[in-house]
């Protein structure tokens, strides 16, 4: 039977191998951006830092934690009705405890398994890393796409105002038309200058938890492309490289080893020694051979079931896991399909509301209709279209947070290595 160590590095293999092409997207950040700011979280960094812990605890198993102790003892002895009744006497030794065959192989299959659990550690915090870089990004993006709606929709007001106000000049129409017209422009404009605010303050975050990485000057218009694919082959996808779930398996996998290494420790160790002592003044000279052996008791058999039943423990967590990250991949899969669909609809409502307002808008000028109706068309078409951009990014968001967690987004599956050459440029 392999060591269980070797079944955790072909565990942990899909989260080590050399990672893939990145995509390039008008409405993404670059990818190389994108993957520098990642490998420079402190959280990723905290991981890779776990690593080296768990690499010297390794060390410090396979190293075992007996000791040479040595023993030094003098003394005097003192012989009543002797010539010279006094005697100094001294005793040194040097014992140690060895650990019994299996043991030593048992702490160095925990030390590989708590190497293993924190590599598949690093990129689980790699991927939480790029799921908050995504989120943030879109944050920021939806709210450029607000503010620069509500800039289009200041600017036709504007010039409708301007139309508006010329009329009332003429005496063509009323000056309640101009109250009007300047009522929705201010509202607009209202809108307008706190929705810039948001997206400044979005853009500022954004630098702030990610720096380097900048949000674009205007939103591209990139429609979201269709998702491909089954429901089970993107579950399976996401299973295939899901870093909690290997966090869970490495740590069940690890539990079992310690489980067997607590059994194992219920047969203590036995401890052998060397002694020399002087006795008598040097007419006696001893030279010996110690042995020790505890004598196991209630304690180290509590400890291997305890250990037994924290095996179960992490067993049932792995399961746990397992069955959410399934419902997660299968709910983000119909999220995709479904804000692509919204989209499509949103985007026929906005356009049919558009025509209709400038249909309106046409028919006003002519003399046709009344200024109120012109400016509720207006509004209605401005939140079809706002609607519809919200629509696009969420889509587009849905579809690349799925690609995120099947890791056909960015190289999320870097080596050690890989981060090394990052810390040191």
């Amino acid at each position: 039977m392999k060591p269980i160590w070797i079944a955790l590095l072909v565990l942990a293999a899909p989260f080590s191998a050399r990672p893939g092409e990145a995509i390039e997207a008008s409405d993404l950040p670059p990818a190389a951006q994108a993957m520098a700011v990642l490998l420079a979280s402190p959280m990723v960094s905290a991981a890779g830092a776990g690593i080296e812990a768990e690499e010297a605890r390794a060390r410090r198993l396979a190293a075992g934690s007996h000791e040479w102790t040595v023993r030094l003892t003098e003394q005097q002895r003192r012989v009543r009705n002797t010539p010279d009744g006094r005697f100094n006497e001294w005793d040194v030794g040097i014992d140690r405890a060895f650990r019994l065959p299996g043991k030593g192989d048992l702490d160095r299959q925990l030390g590989a398994a708590g190497v293993a659990s924190a590599r598949i550690a690093r990129g689980d915090a790699l991927h939480e890393a790029g799921r908050g870089l995504l989120a943030s990004w879109f944050e920021g993006l939806r709210e450029l796409s607000s503010a620069e709606q509500w800039r289009r929709q200041r600017d036709v007001l504007a010039r409708q105002a301007q139309v508006v106000a010329r009329r009332v000049q003429l005496g063509d129409a009323p000056r309640l038309e101009g109250l009007q017209a300047e009522a929705a422009l201010a509202q607009a404009d209202a809108q307008y200058v706190q929705a810039s605010g948001r997206a400044q303050l979005a853009a500022a975050r954004l630098r702030r938890q990610y720096p380097g990485l900048n949000l674009p000057d205007a939103v591209v218009e990139r429609p979201p492309e269709p998702v491909e694919g089954t429901e089970s082959e993107w579950i399976q996808a996401i299973l295939e490289h899901n870093h909690e779930l290997g966090v869970a398996r490495a740590q069940s996998a690890r539990s079992r080893v310690g489980a067997s290494r607590a059994d194992a420790e219920r047969i203590p160790d036995p401890s052998l020694g060397v002694r020399l002592a002087r006795e008598r003044d040097g007419e006696e000279r001893l030279v010996g051979m110690t042995l020790s052996i505890p004598l196991p008791g209630a304690g180290r058999a509590a400890d291997a079931d305890a250990a037994i039943a924290e095996a179960r423990v992490s067993a049932h967590r792995e399961a746990a896991v397992l069955r959410r990250v399934e419902s997660e991949a299968a709910a983000l899969h119909r999220r995709a399909l479904s804000s692509r669909a919204g989209w499509l609809r949103q985007l026929d409502a906005a356009e049919a509301l558009g025509r209709s307002a400038d249909l309106t808008e046409k028919a006003w000028q002519l003399g046709e209709g009344s200024l109120s109706d012109t400016l509720n068309a207006r509004r209605l078409a401005h939140e079809a279209h706002l609607s519809a951009q919200l629509a696009r990014l969420e889509a587009s968001e849905a579809r690349y947070s799925l690609l995120l967690d099947a890791h056909r987004l960015w190289p999320l599956d870097v080596r050690d290595t890989d981060q090394d050459d990052h810390d040191h440029h």
